[in-house]
Parts: C-alpha cells; sequence; structure tokens
C-alpha cells in the first residue's frame, strides 16, 4: 500500500465513518458518501473467497498427496479453483490422467457446493464486493461507488478519450486504502499497445500526496507482445497475485493483439473463440481473489450505420456478454471527457463528464 508523503489533506477524499457491525455478519464496514449524499458501505479489508478446508485437501477431492502436488505446482492450490476448472485444463496443464481430473473437479464442486442457492446467499457474497474510486465523484456516482471487484469493467472509444488515463488513475487510487475509497492493494498491468507511461503515474501519485516510488513498485507491468502472449501472461498471472496482494488487473487494450494476429474474415471464428476464453481467464481470476478487472477496447466506425453515432467496440457479441460493465468514453472540448454506461447488469443508463488533468481525473468546474 502507497504511504503519503505529507499529513496534506488538499484534494484527498473526505474520511469516510465506520458503520455498526451488522447483526448477522458480525462485521464492520466502510461507509463512503458520494456527491449526491448517497452512502455505500464496503467491507473492511478485502477478504479472499476461498474457504479453508477442514482436513487435507487432497483427501478431500479423493487423490493421493504426489497428485495433489502436480496440481499445486500448476496453480490449482485452491478448492475454488479446482471447483471452477475444466477437467481437459488440469490434464493438460496439471499431467494427470482424464479420471483423475474428473475425480477431483467433481469433489470439489460438491464441496464447495457449486449449484443452486438462495437469493440471500447471492447477497452475502456480494457484500464482500469492494469499489475503487476513479478520482471523479461523478464518474463514481454513475458506477454506483467506483469500479467494481468481481467484475470485469470494460471501457471503448476512439484515441484520446481517456480510456489509458483512467487505468493509469486506477493504478493510483487502488493502493489507497479501503477508508479512502481504494482497495488496500497492489495492481497488474498487462500493456499490449506500449502505452504504460511511469512518469504519468508519478504525477497521480503527487497530486494525491503519495510517494511515487512506492506506488511504483506496486505496479506489475508486463509487456505483451502477441494475443497467444497475452493469454499466457493471464494463465500464469496466479502466483504474482497471490503472492503481492494484487487487488486491480488492467488490460491496455484487450483487443489490439487479437485485431493484429488474425485479420480477415476466414480467421474470424478462430480470434472470438481465443478472445472469449481469454476473458474468462479473467473473470475467474477476479472471482477467485476478488479483484477489479479493468480493459480498455478499441473502436471501428460502421459505414453501414447512416445516421447516429457509428462508433462500435471491437471484440462482437464475445466481449459485450462477457463485460460486466461497458463503458463508451468520448472527448468533449478542451479537457473534459464525457462516459456513457452502455451496460450494466443493475446501474441505470446515465452518462456524465469529468476531467483529465496533470493531476489525474476530476470534476468539470
Amino acid at each position: 500500500m502507497a504511504k503519503k508523503t505529507s499529513e496534506s489533506t488538499e484534494n484527498q477524499t473526505p474520511t469516510p465513518y465506520l458503520t455498526p457491525p451488522d447483526a448477522a455478519t458480525g462485521n464492520g464496514t466502510t461507509a463512503v458518501q458520494t456527491t449526491d449524499g448517497q452512502v455505500i458501505t464496503q467491507p473492511p479489508a478485502a477478504a479472499p473467497l476461498t474457504e479453508k478446508p477442514s482436513k487435507p485437501m487432497h483427501e478431500i477431492i479423493g487423490i493421493s498427496a504426489s497428485t495433489f502436488e502436480k496440481l499445486v505446482t500448476a496453480g490449482y492450490e485452491s478448492m475454488e479453483r479446482i471447483a471452477m476448472t475444466m477437467p481437459g485444463e488440469l490434464v493438460e496443464l496439471a499431467g494427470v490422467s482424464e479420471d483423475t481430473a474428473n475425480k477431483a473437479v467433481r469433489a470439489a464442486r460438491q464441496h464447495m457446493q457449486f449449484g443452486f442457492q438462495t437469493g440471500d446467499k447471492v447477497l452475502e457474497k456480494r457484500r464482500l464486493v469492494n469499489r475503487v474510486t476513479t478520482g471523479s465523484k461523478e464518474l463514481d456516482a454513475l458506477l454506483g461507488g467506483g469500479v467494481e471487484t468481481q467484475a470485469i469493467t470494460e471501457a471503448f472509444g476512439k484515441f484520446s478519450s481517456g480510456k489509458s488515463q483512467f487505468a493509469f488513475q486506477l493504478c493510483v487510487t487502488a493502493q489507497l486504502p479501503v477508508e479512502q475509497g481504494g482497495l488496500g492493494g497492489n495492481v497488474l498491468f498487462i500493456d499490449t499497445e506500449n502505452t504504460f507511461r511511469p512518469e504519468r503515474i508519478v504525477q497521480m501519485a503527487a497530486a494525491r500526496g503519495l510517494n511515487a516510488d512506492d506506488v511504483l513498485k506496486n505496479i506489475h507491468v508486463a509487456r505483451s507482445y502477441n494475443s497467444d502472449h497475452q493469454m499466457l501472461l493471464v494463465e500464469k498471472a496466479e502466483e504474482i497475485i497471490r503472492n503481492n496482494n494484487i487487488r486491480l488487473v488492467v488490460v491496455d487494450s484487450l483487443t489490439a493483439g487479437f485485431r493484429a494476429d488474425y485479420t480477415g474474415r476466414g480467421t474470424l471464428a478462430e480470434r472470438q473463440q481465443k478472445l472469449n476464453k481469454h476473458v474468462h481467464a479473467l473473470q475467474k481470476l477476479a472471482d477467485l481473489h476478488n479483484l477489479a478487472v479493468y480493459v480498455t477496447n478499441q473502436v471501428i466506425d460502421r459505414p453501414d450505420i447512416l445516421f447516429g453515432d457509428p462508433t462500435s467496440p471491437v471484440g462482437g457479441n464475445v466481449l459485450a456478454h462477457m463485460s460486466t460493465y461497458r463503458l463508451y468514453f468520448r472527448r468533449s472540448k478542451e479537457n473534459r471527457r464525457i462516459a456513457k454506461i452502455v451496460d450494466s447488469p443493475n446501474l441505470p443508463d446515465g452518462e456524465c463528464v469529468f476531467t483529465v488533468n496533470e493531476g489525474g481525473l476530476g470534476d468539470a468546474e
């Protein structure tokens, strides 16, 4: 977690307050007030979703200790991760037999009680969700309090619409304590277009009174050179996430490598299949580790649209269905940007104006 360089409170988020412990769970929650007076509660700390088994895991799933060690080596060290995996994936990545993989996955799902559950249980899981502030009160209000964990937030738009600036801002605010609208953790950044600029992070950190060196040390950056490399980085991210308290994963941009590697209609089906697998892997990370995933997306202009905005996001129906929250960014006059919610399972349609300044994202006066 990044440390402040001074005690100055200028331009900082107002100090939130703690609500009384919930009667059902006994846990205190952090309440943050938005500009319209709405109070949004967050858990006091990030909580992993994986339950600790009462006896050795290899006994629960009915395999030998040596076989289970193969699963751990391949990154399948938790009951929930095994339960959320296809048996064929265990065969391919862990080198176990098909019968062993089927047996392990079946037992893990039974232990984790994967299946139907009542709505109140789903609500209880939703209470683990955190939100990270965007730096803009208007944008936070539009998103119901900020960028949500256990979800994929996608922003698409033309160049210079604010997508990467939004990513840089989240890299800073995610490191803030939960009480200040952050996630209290570190960041994993996959750069597919060579656009990550540490100098910009330094500016944004300084504007919040944070130690820039500490902020940069908490951002783990990988440069991706093609779609296969990009997918591999996500598949191998498990160990980094576990060992470095990663609470935010950024992919900027999600579709650039796929567009470059698969050109022409003849490769469209293969591209979409790989993109679908890649986005599912990102969602799995979000679910397993209660972290936020933010991805940027490129756009194309559709010549068949004669009236209205011809701008359309890349990725087709695969990405449209997989993104939990979909934002459309476009540039306005001067330093202003417009964000519009295009798709969300729980938020109403709406848009807001925010600014991009030297110190990061903010609100228009």
